[in-house]
């Protein structure tokens, strides 16, 4: 673009600056005074000082006063600081007037415009310019290059990086500390830190920043621990590290889980510092801390802040999310929302998180509503968690509706739908999905085929899965990982084809892990193989020595044979090692209220009646021909001992909750943290027969849909 095409192409912006100067027009500085005519010296004083404060509005007074009083004619001084505060104040197109209109053009001036593009967000227009630049013969120095570097960093335009590094290089520049900076900050954008640490080693000279754009590189490009060690040669260096060094470590020690550092640099700065404490740091601590599993700093932290922002609230309510404290999430989320905070899209993602956690139906759907006056419902991040809430609160038809409703899916969209009809057992329906996400000409990525996989595995389609695991490299070009093998081995194992799936594990191209053992060893309770279990259970215990869950179902094999001393051995060595089985828990929401029963529990303010309903239930149950199948559980003691410990496991008693609270009708929704025992998955088909209810229960692998004496799973589960 030339000159003259530039100003007739912007002339109505121009025609705006031109408007005249006014009795307001007098500019204050904190020395003195002025009122017009101003001097041209006048002008460029007043100029740089309001470009420094960004004060635009006084800004524009100037400009105009310049205009009228003819200031500013055939003044390329005075043009250039025109330009510049312009760009300063993020005006491109004002600066770009004057920059078209200004014929000599000095390199400041250049270097102003590039700049400004490439700070403004006009990273593109930058280039342009640049480019635009050379061609007239003007040559870049120490003042372009970090800018335009910075705006092929942006845009990821890693060749023709390259080449202006190569120009660099040609011109001298390398050994300037700023171009040096803007190159290593280049390449981190690009995902090289290899030539970001060449050209880190080849620098003559570094400063803070050279070192904290290499530890920033590193954290975000997935090298914490890279990130680490640079620390600690800065820390040779003689250097000290501020605030930016400290939010960049923090990452990495969230990252890492390492938490002894994180609680060490907090130390560090409650002691050396004060003032470097602010909210950034505030919230960087909170996030470490939260990943360290370690809410209850965070929380310290959180409560003692004197201004919370936004995501001090997300960093404390998906904290408590991701722990597995949905309780304290979501009382969190309420607090923020009657505070009159604005909430985001990260806030509704947690929240809904939350919901799915422990089925609270009715208040995901608030949040729904919510969503929808505030219009996130068509975004693919939120819709996906919309999406997967229902589905976990055993809403499927919820889930399906908002699934088709979003305008854009992504693979993780199409992934939790799968898993979702995978996980209420309706496999057909699974593989339906996955082939309408084929139709739309979609290949499918590792987390749908480990769904499509899974979804076989709790239908018992053995074939079909077996099928989609052997064209995963063939038609899709995806190597079996971890997750695959996994899902193959319970595929295998639930169908009782235990020395099949015990010779995939033996043949598999990667090294079983934990997980795949423990799929097999679930599959050998099932199908009360001891041999198997105990080969399962040692390689369980080998890799994971704290895997509590494989601890018990070892138990539990043993006690179903009637091996007695086994299963005191197994528990004597989980004593030993300090662990304990979780209690069984199982959740029920009413009113958007969220209730919680463990086995046994007389706390809640309903016991008597609620005891009342379940002897009720049992007379009922007896008359229907109900007889208890106490091989459910696992302790050798008498068979009227046994019965009465079935009858108060924690899903009766939140059906009996329901019963006495709902209305005749009215769906039935519980989760429950453990597997559902074989008496009472009995119990439940009976109970949905008998007072006409569906019931829809969630336990920890799976869906349960009872209706009029039957289950979703077919007994399968």
């Amino acid at each position: 673009m030339n000159g003259s095409l530039g100003c007739k192409l912007l002339q109505p912006h121009y025609a705006i600056l031109h408007k005249p100067l006014y009795a307001a027009s007098t500019i204050h500085s904190k020395q003195c005074v002025l009122s017009p005519p101003f001097s041209s010296l006048q002008c460029g004083s007043m100029l740089q000082l309001l470009t420094n404060i960004k004060a635009f509005t006084k800004g524009q007074q100037l400009h105009a006063n310049m205009v009228t009083s003819g200031n500013l004619q055939n003044n390329v001084y005075l043009n250039t600081k025109v330009a510049a505060f312009y760009a300063a104040c993020g005006r491109m197109a004002e600066a770009q007037v004057i920059f078209y209109c200004t014929v000599l053009k000095n390199s400041f001036l250049w270097n102003i415009m590039i700049r400004g593009f490439a700070c403004n967000g006009y990273s593109f227009q930058s280039l342009l310019l640049y480019r635009e630049m050379l061609s007239y013969g003007q040559k870049a120095d120490k003042f372009t290059y970090p800018f335009v570097l910075k705006a092929c960093g942006d845009l990821l335009l890693t060749e023709i990086g390259r080449r202006v590094h190569g120009e660099v290089v040609v011109s001298g520049f390398e050994s300037d500390i700023y171009v040096g900076n803007s190159l290593i900050a280049m390449y981190s954008k690009f995902g090289d830190m290899g030539l970001a640490r060449v050209v880190f080693g080849e620098m003559l000279q570094r400063d803070l920043t050279s070192w904290n754009t290499m530890i920033a590189g590193y954290v975000n490009n997935g090298n914490p621990r890279e990130a680490l060690v640079t620390f600690e040669s800065l820390q040779k260096s003689g250097l000290s590290a501020d605030g930016t060094t400290l939010l960049a470590l923090l990452s990495a020690c969230a990252e890492l889980m390492a938490m002894k550092l994180g609680k060490a640099i907090h130390g560090y700065v409650v002691r050396n510092n004060v003032a470097m404490f602010n909210e950034f740091l505030t919230n960087a601590l909170i996030e470490m801390y939260c990943n360290c599993k370690s809410v209850a700093y965070a929380r310290i932290l959180f409560e003692g802040a004197e201004f919370k922002d936004i995501v001090s609230w997300n960093s404390m309510i998906s904290g408590y999310e991701r722990n597995g404290d949905a309780f304290e999430s979501i009382k969190l989320f309420c607090q923020m929302v009657m505070g009159g905070a604005e909430l985001d899209e990260v806030t509704m993602v947690a929240a809904l998180g939350a919901c799915r956690q422990i089925s609270a139906l009715q208040f995901g759907m608030s949040i729904h509503s919510y969503l929808l006056k505030k219009g996130y419902g068509v975004n693919t991040i939120v819709g996906t968690a919309l999406l997967d809430m229902y589905s976990k609160c055993g809403n499927l038809s919820c889930s399906h509706h908002v699934f088709y409703e979003m305008p854009v899916k992504n693979m993780v969209s199409w992934s939790a739908m799968v898993a979702g009809y995978g996980a209420h057992g309706r496999g057909r329906e699974a593989i339906s999905v996955f082939h309408e996400m084929l139709a739309n000409s979609l290949t499918p990525d590792e987390g749908v085929l480990t769904s499509v996989l899974s979804a076989c595995s709790h239908a018992g389609l053995v074939n079909e899965g077996k099928d989609f695991f052997y064209r995963m490299t063939m038609e899709y070009n995806v190597k079996p990982g971890l997750s695959h093998y996994s899902c193959l081995v319970d595929l295998l194992g639930r169908a009782g084809n235990l020395d099949e799936a015990y010779s995939v594990i033996q043949t598999m191209e990667v090294n079983p892990t934990s997980d795949i053992w423990a799929a097999l060893l679930s599959a050998c309770r099932l199908h009360k193989n001891v041999k198997l279990a105990e080969i399962s259970a040692h390689n369980v215990f080998e890799m994971n020595p704290k895997d509590v869950g494989s601890y018990i179902c070892l138990s539990n094999i043993y006690a179903a044979e009637k091996q007695w001393e086994d299963v005191n051995r197994v528990r004597a060595l989980m004593r030993r090692k300090g662990l304990k089985k979780p209690p069984g828990c199982s959740f029920i929401e009413l009113d958007k209220k969220v209730h919680r029963f463990l086995v046994g529990d007389k706390s809640h303010q309903q016991a008597a009646d609620i005891y009342a309903k379940l002897e009720d239930l049992n007379l009922q149950l007896k008359e229907a021909g109900y007889k208890p199948d106490t091989s459910s559980v696992f302790y050798d003691v008498e068979e009227e001992v046994k019965e009465k410990m079935l009858w108060d496991h924690s899903e009766r008693l939140a059906i009996a909750f329901a019963l006495i609270n709902t209305r005749s009708g009215t769906t039935i929704r519980i989760t429950k943290n453990l597997r559902v025992c074989g008496d009472c998955h009995t119990v439940t088909k009976m109970i949905s027969k008998l007072t006409c209810r569906d019931i829809v229960m969630r336990d920890i692998h799976r869906f349960h849909h009872f209706r009029d004496g039957f289950c979703s799973c077919g007994d399968y589960w």
